[in-house]
């Protein structure tokens, strides 16, 4: 009775399922991350909502300056040469842009500021605009939003003209940033970018799984919403602040979602800490990076997507798994105990559609295909079934009739072989 409980006990799954976990981790690391624990990769394949940056995640993160529009009364030579000015500190590639198309449509050329007769003023998350104090003159480029209430605030006004440009520009899916020169807003310098290829297609895939995609920017809602149609994400947060960043996971989290998000710098921290599963760049700050439960060591913000999919693969395989090792064990009880008290209680001998030849060999036959079906599986724990973007219904009616079918026939197909073979050996 003992050897019987114990060929009964469900061990398959328990057996793979360490197994599951360290392929998990391995494929994990094959794509350049590296994972705090194996609960990470799991809560990777859990993930409801993804957060994503829009530079550099969904679109090719390479604005260009492309044109300039001028205020009324104001040149667009003169808009040219402010934004230049605010541009020369300026070493990210939009800023770099910014001083080429200055040059390249006036000649204006860049100039040496230095000791004590310019101040450059480093853009931040929280004013979103950045420039230089140089002569007297208090130069800014930065959001709409934000150059608007800089410009106010000294006194000035914003010309109903330039708000049409910005919404012009946004409209068009371009970056509208706002130039001004102390009380005095002078234009737009429009910045394109391009969303990604292929990238639409892969956010209707973690649709059909259930995943809802947000686009996180700092663009003003207009240009968002233009940006994010094109890309097929189902939100957009616009305008977004740090602080947005993290109200916002802590509301999905809240609706009993799973989060997942990207992040490199220290002012993404807290996000990264409140989140499901948060992704820091390995480019980034140390403070992003220990507030995070992964690092990617290439520093792409896309492979977010590739983490969830590999945390679903992960998912989908434990599914399987567990499918076939709960089928595998109500087929063995169907053949094993009919077989084991047909001759104590001979109304079971109908059920004995297995015709063993003895108790003794039905259970030494169920031990041994115990132990060969778990190593016969390793391979398969390990490489992970095809990864397909399907929905929870779908998985399920996939797993059941091909792993709940299939761990129903295999264990009276492989005791019976088993038991042959221990018969022809004379081991019963």
């Amino acid at each position: 009775l003992v050897a019987l409980l114990v060929c009964l006990i469900p061990t398959t799954i328990g057996g793979l399922l360490s197994a599951i976990g360290v392929a998990g981790m391995s494929r994990m690391l094959g794509a350049n991350v590296i994972t705090t624990s194996g609960r990470a990769v799991e809560a990777a394949g859990d993930v409801d909502v993804l957060l994503l940056d829009k530079t550099g995640t969904i679109t090719l993160g390479n604005r260009q300056a492309s044109a300039f529009f001028a205020a009324p009364g104001v040149t667009e030579q003169q808009l040219a040469d402010a934004a230049q000015l605010s541009s020369l500190a300026d070493e990210t590639p939009e800023g770099r842009s910014i001083v080429v198309l200055a040059k390249l449509k006036f000649g204006i050329r860049e100039r040496e500021l230095s000791g004590n007769e310019a101040t450059f003023i480093r853009f931040t998350a929280q004013t979103r605009m950045s420039g230089v104090d140089w002569q007297g003159r208090t130069i800014r480029k930065g959001a709409a939003d934000a150059i608007r209430k800089h410009v106010e605030s000294l006194g000035g006004a914003f010309a109903p003209e330039l708000s049409r440009s910005v919404d012009d520009a946004a409209r068009r899916g371009s970056t509208p940033l706002v130039v001004s020169d102390g009380a005095r807003a002078l234009g737009v310098v429009e910045l394109k970018d391009i969303v990604k290829g292929g990238i639409k297609e892969r956010f209707g895939e973690l649709r059909r799984m259930g995943i809802k995609t947000v686009m996180i920017t700092g663009d003003n809602k207009l240009t968002a919403a233009a940006i994010g149609a094109e890309a097929g994400v189902d939100d957009v947060l616009a305008e977004a602040t740090p602080e947005a960043k993290l109200a916002l996971i802590r509301k999905y989290q809240a609706d009993g979602y799973m989060v997942a998000m990207t992040g490199d710098g220290t002012n993404d921290a807290p996000a990264l800490a409140q989140a499901d599963v948060a992704v820091a760049m390995n480019s980034g700050t140390q403070a992003a990076k220990e507030a995070g439960n992964m690092v990617d060591l290439d520093s792409n913000p896309t492979k977010l997507i590739e983490v969830v999919e590999i945390g679903k693969q992960m998912l989908m395989t434990r599914g399987s798994l567990t499918t076939f090792s709960i089928a595998n064990d109500v087929a063995k009880y169907f053949a094993i105990i009919p077989a084991a008290f047909a001759s104590t209680y001979p109304q079971l001998d109908a059920l004995n559609v297995m015709r063993l030849a003895s108790p003794s060999s039905a259970i030494l036959a169920a031990v041994i295909f115990n132990a060969l079906i778990i190593v016969a599986l390793i391979p398969l724990a390990l490489r992970g079934v095809k990864y397909r973007p399907l929905g929870a219904a779908a998985l399920l009616r996939r797993n059941a009739l091909v792993y709940g079918v299939g761990g129903l026939i295999v264990p009276f197909i492989g005791i019976k072989i088993i038991d042959l073979l221990l018969s022809a050996l004379g081991l019963t």
